[in-house]
């Protein structure tokens, strides 16, 4: 088959999906690289590492999506700035796409595959089962995200994170608040804990208290807590009293927390609302919230998207798309998720796909003129 890889056009994206350390792999099985000239810049992979890796190097978005029989992408398709069409229109008819999809947010362009029957596969429906960990690109992303997060706050603190004993006294550490002990949360305190903050975390999964423990960091209790974790891990949506519960016991950390990391996110909803404006009044002057829910509606009531929100004395910053800051490792890692997943769908291309496997029918949501998945045919009817 042969790949395409058009230069991501969404404002602030560096991330390319496709590393040249990969092509050698595909080339193995008989693909054919075709990549936009350029595409890899923000992510410093010049187009000489692609040609010495063996890739076809072309000049426009629409050269690639002419000669593609799958395009490998990371943001799901928008207008492009050139053609003016949305690039679900410049995949060649009945061929493949493969990236994120976010069809609760980009409905048209989901529409738009299903009509011009162009088989669609969406990385954040990678079903979450061991054989599919290498394919999973949502915690590749969550974990680099969970780090950046750190990074952000540390720069942004008006102090350190460690304890320093000096001639001029002794400096105590910072306090760390992580909410949410997902991936991007246990990355989070992972990396708090290296450069020396004192950590505490909250989630309202009994499961994750070990693991949350085992970091080195301190579990915040909560009453009459529960097990609510869905089958795949996750957090699922709560009741407002079990909500109240929750921000009561944050509530009872916030007066001492110099940097508050929020990464609880419900898959399909709008975040929780875990931090109000009273408890932000909480929090001591100069204290910095990191919102990484922001996209999904924000974990703080004064979240916002793609700004830094000064009040109460408090910093929050409502960040989105963490990863195309660390760009270099954030391609490498999705494009290793993202070539497993493609060998695996099309192990054998004269067989066709097995709609039988589970990780072909979870992550496919358009093919041969329909809307596959359920949940989204669901959603947009």
């Amino acid at each position: 088959m042969k790949i395409g890889i058009p230069k991501e056009v969404v404002k602030g994206e560096t991330r390319v999906a496709f590393a040249p350390s990969a092509i050698a792999q595909v080339k193995k099985k008989g693909h054919e690289v075709i990549i936009e000239s350029g595409a890899g810049l923000g992510s410093m992979f010049a187009d000489e590492l692609y040609e010495k890796a063996g890739a076809v190097i072309v000049k426009s978005a629409q050269d690639v999506y002419a000669a593609a029989d799958i395009i490998f992408k990371v943001q799901a398709p928008v207008v492009h700035p050139l053609t003016g069409k949305n690039e679900a229109e410049m995949v060649r008819e009945g061929t493949a796409f493969v990236g994120y999809l976010a069809p609760f947010a980009n409905a048209e362009a989901i529409r738009i595959l299903a009509r011009r029957k162009i088989t669609s596969f969406g990385m954040e429906f990678i079903p979450r089962i061991t054989r599919a960990q290498s394919m999973d690109s949502l915690s590749s992303m969550a974990t680099l995200a969970g780090y950046k997060a750190v990074i952000l706050a540390a720069d942004n603190l008006p102090r350190i994170f460690p304890l320093l004993m000096t001639a001029a006294g002794s400096i105590t550490p910072a306090t760390v608040v992580v909410l949410g002990a997902g991936v991007a949360g246990l990355q989070a305190i992972a990396t708090a804990k290296r450069l020396g903050a004192k950590v505490e975390a909250f989630d309202p999964r009994a499961v994750v208290k070990e693991q949350i423990e085992s970091l080195g960091a301190t579990f915040i209790p909560m009453e009459n807590i529960e097990d609510v974790s869905t089958a795949g891990g996750y957090a699922k949506e709560q009741s407002d009293a079990f909500l109240r519960k929750e921000q009561e016991a944050i509530a009872s950390r916030l007066h001492k927390a110099d940097v508050v990391i929020t990464t609880a996110q419900i898959f399909g909803k709008k975040a929780p609302l875990l931090i109000t404006e009273e408890m932000v009044k909480l929090m001591p002057p100069g204290s910095i919230i990191v919102d990484l829910a922001a996209e999904q509606g924000g974990n703080c009531e004064l979240t916002k998207v793609n700004e830094v929100v000064r009040k109460h004395g408090v910093s929050i910053h409502g960040v989105v798309n963490l990863p195309a800051a660390i760009p270099v490792n954030a391609s490498q890692m999705y494009t290793k998720n993202l070539v497993t997943l493609f060998l695996h769908l099309y192990a054998d291309p004269a067989k066709g796909l097995d709609f039988e496997d589970e990780i072909v029918k979870g992550a496919c949501l358009t093919h041969n003129g329909e809307i596959k998945n359920e949940m989204v045919k669901k959603v947009l009817g």
